[in-house]
């Protein structure tokens, strides 16, 4: 049961675990690579000055070979070597004689004529090969102990090597300290570079990944949201279905009710049933455009597209709205350029639909005047349909929202007009299903048209 209990906590406060996670790990990496790094940086600088160090001694051995057995002159080379490399801070020719080493030439005038016996001359001068070690101090060789540095903690490269004379034979030690210092003084400039930019990118992804925790809240709102929008698609789409049957059974009743089924009916009954029967007619258009909504958001609305000649589907649409439009002592007219329209792919019912509510709409949106349907073709590659009237028009600022669900325009003049505000959004959906485009051009107190336009069906032959 404790085991569930924390699978539970896990799954529930996974992205906050994660994003604490993520808060310390990256960071630690980030610290664990700079430091790494640094110390490889100074690895590679320190063998470097070790190279340079050699370099140095092995050019002296070089220079001193014809006056090896010249202490004097010994001590003038020294000194010149030393004034054109600031970095050597000591600088010892020792003599072996009578099993000590003596020094014969010096940076410190001090150490002349004195005797070393360190382990490391020893070393060397037995293997006949140089030595070098890093050290902090002088105490690894007697030859500097009354030098004075510039600070206690100056880093040096020891080098102790073998001298030969032009035969070949040993003829004493050469005992050199390189400073690192300047070197070191660059490399901290470097390190606290460093540790300042890993400072700032540090805080940095510690404020981002802090921000991502945020980012996490918001991801869990919008699936949640989205939970939301799925359960609303489908209470809309059960209870649409659930709504149709009984609007369907009221307006069947209604109109039996009209015709005389249950008996003659006197004027006012016969008033109010028909605005029962008015009213349920807006519901069940409302109730089909929240049914198509719901196929439509859910990809359950799919179109048969198949070839099609429209003109006699367009002829039958405008014949059987215009006793609507006649009502309204409106003139509506089709005008195809041609008889015989070109194939479009459509899928016929849906375009029936498509013109059903684009014509009904220039009707119940024109006071006078008129409204038609007229047909084009525009490079030979599309066809265009243009409904239009002459109606109340609308501004521009209204027609950017026109295709929106449940948006319409609002005006003293659309106030007595009914409408759910989603026959343009679903019509614009179907269209654009069929491969189409829809477009709306309108002046207020001049007009409105809408064109289509679906492409062509060329012809193979």
């Amino acid at each position: 049961m404790e085991n569930k209990s924390k699978i539970n906590f896990l799954k529930k406060n996974y992205q906050i675990i994660y994003s604490i996670v993520l808060i310390i790990f990256i960071p630690l990496a980030i610290i664990a690579n700079t430091v790494i790094f640094t110390r490889a940086y100074k690895t590679a600088i320190d063998q470097e000055m070790h190279n340079k160090a050699i370099g140095i001694i092995n050019t002296i051995n070089a220079s001193i070979l014809d006056i090896l057995s010249k202490p004097e002159e010994l001590q003038k080379r020294v000194g010149l070597i030393s004034k054109f490399n600031s970095d050597i801070r000591s600088l010892d020719i020792l003599e072996y004689k009578n099993d000590k080493f003596n020094t014969v030439a010096s940076l410190d005038q001090n150490m002349l004529g004195k005797t070393s016996n360190e382990l490391e001359n020893v070393i060397a001068w037995n293997t006949n090969k140089p030595i070098a070690f890093l050290t902090n101090s002088s105490v690894k060789s007697n030859l500097d102990k009354n030098i004075s540095f510039k600070n206690e903690t100056e880093r040096f490269w020891v080098v102790i090597m073998p001298l030969s004379d032009k035969m070949g034979d040993k003829a004493g030690l050469l005992s050199m300290k390189v400073s690192l210092a300047d070197m070191d003084l660059i490399m901290g400039e470097i390190l606290v570079k460093s540790y300042v930019v890993l400072l700032i990118t540090v805080l940095i992804i510690i404020l981002l990944l802090a921000n991502n925790t945020r980012l996490f809240e918001y991801v869990t709102l919008y699936k949640k949201i989205k939970e939301v929008d799925q359960m609303k698609d489908e209470f809309i789409s059960v209870a649409s279905h659930e709504l149709r049957t009984p609007v369907t059974c009221i307006r069947g009743y209604i109109s039996m009710a009209l015709e005389g089924t249950f008996g003659e009916l006197n004027d006012k009954l016969k008033d109010n049933l028909k605005i029962v029967g008015s009213s349920a007619e807006r519901l069940a258009v409302l109730v089909d455009d929240l049914l198509n909504v719901s196929r439509i958001e859910q990809g359950r609305l799919k179109p048969d597209l198949k070839p099609v000649e429209i003109g006699k589907v367009m002829n039958e649409i405008v014949n059987e709205l215009s006793v609507q439009s006649g009502a309204k002592q409106l003139i509506l007219n089709y005008k195809p350029h041609k008889e015989s329209l070109p194939l479009v792919n459509l899928d016929i019912d849906k375009f029936k639909q498509i013109l059903i509510n684009l014509i009904g709409n220039a009707i119940k949106y024109t006071v006078k005047g008129s409204v038609e349907v007229i047909t084009s073709e525009k490079n030979d590659k599309d066809l265009e349909i243009k409904i239009k009237d002459t109606g109340i028009g609308m501004s521009a600022k209204a027609r950017e929202r026109l295709f929106e669900k449940f948006y319409r325009v609002e005006s003293d003049k659309t106030k007595g007009i009914t409408g759910t505000g989603l026959g343009l959004w679903i019509t614009k959906q179907l269209v654009e299903m069929m491969k189409g485009q829809i477009m709306v051009d309108s002046i207020e107190e001049v007009g409105t048209q809408v064109t289509l336009i679906f492409p062509i069906i060329k012809n193979k032959n």
